[in-house]
């Protein structure tokens, strides 16, 4: 009212109140990137907690194996979760990244460019987001974040930590809901699943031949030259003209950088070994997959399914006698038999797996979490559904959510009855 006269209508005053919320939008956005292009400033990046202040603090040889031998072990696993309420649109998120670095450069006409720019750029669209949009937004930070600080901490640790060595697994893997959640989101189907498993892998190879480009213009050397046009070429075709069916494996490219790097060391003099290492490094992370694109579905869903299409009585069953079913069950369901519905729906995020599996590696898809797991046969419920689609052994961890109390009280009961259970031990051995 007090920026309003009395004859203001009130379609006019709802105008003021959205161009109040737009300026609001517009400063938390103008926050963000002031924050990120003073963190090197107000932090110390080198400070405690830092690994540098973890390399300086090994001083003994014994404390320096120590470590070495904890870090070959160990692996942190983050996951990207999303909401539609929770990250900005792909141009404000580009605007954010250009703002931050005019304001690190004090370029002031650029920063003024950007604000207007910021102005007039829509923060909400008419329409609702899709759950391929939310993952595209979230592929973005994989793409412009983690990629990169992934990579430059992996070499630093390999360096400066391990003596060049790789560890028993990754140092850092990057797990991925939007496209799989579909516990959290009703309108996850098949398709946005394989289309999201498509998205994280293009844009991965879009990196990494980003990364190939600039080490062609590096490794300008006899013998070496060739070899890095050719591996740069397929990663361009992969990315760009593959539609899905990539020209390179996994092993192709890590055996091709292996053999650049052994030319480089032996007739070059290591020039631009960093550089290299760094590459080898992302590929170890990142495989062929970027993040693990992890499936999720509720322990009641799973039950509905399994009584549709067990035998006649199952449900008279006890747990016990249901377990022992399913482990010994020869059922296998023909997929293309069944009404379109959650049966099959469910069926199908089984053999989605497998195929994400089949062109992204393994670790594309190889993680299928139960909410609201309140026993032992929840798990070996969801298990079962992959053998029912034909997957006699499949290459996926079953996770198991207890998420209320009561089921926190009696996951020790439920995780010994399953680690005791030849079938899902045996399932665990693979």
């Amino acid at each position: 009212e007090k920026h309003l006269d009395s004859n203001s209508s009130e379609s006019q005053k709802i105008d003021l109140m959205f161009r109040f919320i737009q300026y609001i939008e517009r400063q938390v956005v103008l926050f963000d990137a002031i924050e990120d292009a003073a963190f090197a400033v107000i932090n110390d990046l080198e400070g405690k907690g830092s690994l540098r202040d973890v390399k300086d603090s090994t001083e003994s040889d014994e404390m320096k194996l120590r470590l070495k031998e904890f870090l070959r072990q160990f692996s942190v696993r983050t996951v990207l979760t999303a909401h539609p309420t929770q990250f900005y649109p792909g141009a404000v998120l580009g605007i954010i990244t250009d703002l931050t670095q005019a304001i690190r450069e004090d370029d002031l006409h650029n920063i003024k460019q950007l604000l207007s720019q910021l102005g007039k750029t829509p923060f909400i669209k008419k329409e609702k987001p899709t759950p391929y949009d939310e993952a595209v937004s979230l592929v973005w930070y994989l793409e412009n974040v983690f990629y990169q600080t992934a990579g430059e901490m992996v070499r630093y640790i390999r360096s400066n930590l391990m003596n060049g060595e790789n560890g028993t697994q990754p140092l850092i893997a990057m797990g991925f809901w939007p496209g799989g959640d579909r516990d959290g989101n009703p309108f996850v189907d098949t398709k946005t699943t394989l289309m999201v498993a498509a998205r994280l892998q293009n844009v991965l190879l879009k990196c990494y031949h980003r990364d190939m480009r600039r080490l062609r213009r590096k490794l300008t050397f006899a013998k070496v030259e060739a070899l890095v046009s050719d591996l740069e070429q397929k990663i361009y075709q992969s990315a760009y003209y593959a539609n899905g069916d990539i020209s390179i494996t996994l092993s192709d490219f890590l055996n091709a950088l292996n053999g650049i790097r052994e030319i480089v060391i032996a007739e070059h003099q290591s020039l631009y070994l960093e550089d290299i290492d760094e590459l080898i490094g992302k590929v170890h992370l990142f495989g062929l997959h970027f993040a693990t694109l992890d499936i999720r579905q509720n322990s009641k869903i799973h039950k509905t399914v399994i009584a549709e299409i067990a035998d006649a009585g199952y449900n008279d069953l006890d747990e016990d006698e249901q377990i022992n079913w399913l482990m010994t069950s020869s059922k296998r369901i023909d997929l293309a038999t069944l009404p379109e519905g959650m049966t099959k729906s469910t069926l199908e995020s089984a053999v989605a797996m497998k195929t994400i599996q089949e062109k992204n590696g393994e670790r594309g898809a190889n993680r299928y979490i139960i909410s609201n797991n309140e026993s032992a046969l929840d798990v070996i419920e969801a298990l079962s559904l992959f053998r029912f689609t034909g997957w006699e052994n499949p290459s996926v961890d079953i996770v198991p959510l207890f998420e209320i109390i009561e089921d926190l009280r009696n996951a020790e009961a439920v995780m010994e009855k399953l680690y005791t259970n030849p079938y899902y031990a045996e399932h665990l051995k693979r």
